[in-house]
């Protein structure tokens, strides 16, 4: 068993203005993940554009941008056991229509556009998306509950 996979979570603009920052952190950290990087950060066009390189022909594309940068984010690293995949299980689906009822998006929002969080979708695009959020590196450290946790 590996606890080392992490991923990245950015709470978007409309779930920093709904105030649902503290909600979202702790469905991670009761699920037992643990936060080994955060910040609050206004991104600019041109970073928003390097970490959605993938979807730039994509006729939304112009409006993500602008949206995404309309106000703050929380950019969040979080590490455990299978990160990437709970995590996105834990979020729900992009269209929160689709999503079940107990998942982020499931609980909280109605509209693709406003689906307040944004989970990396592989191991591979977490570990770039980290690295364009957080070039200062992440904190490394061993939790106290980790044995409680973890077999």
């Amino acid at each position: 068993m590996s606890t080392t996979e992490r991923t990245y979570i950015m709470i978007k603009p409309d779930g920093v203005q709904r105030g649902l920052v503290g909600k979202i952190i702790q469905r991670f950290e009761e699920r037992g993940y643990k936060l080994i990087a955060m910040k609050l950060v206004q991104p600019t066009e041109q970073h928003l554009e390097n970490h959605y390189a993938d979807l730039k022909g994509k006729p939304f594309f112009p409006g993500l941008i602008k949206y995404m940068a309309s106000g703050p984010v929380v950019a969040m690293v979080w590490q455990g056991l299978d990160a990437v995949k709970t995590g996105r299980a834990m979020l729900g689906a992009t269209n929160p229509l689709q999503s079940p009822v107990g998942s982020i998006r499931g609980d909280f929002c109605l509209a693709v556009g406003r689906n307040i969080c944004h989970g990396s979708d592989s191991v591979e695009s977490a570990e770039k998306e980290i690295k364009l959020w957080f070039p200062e590196g992440v904190v490394q450290y061993t939790s106290a509950l980790e044995s409680w946790i973890f077999e």
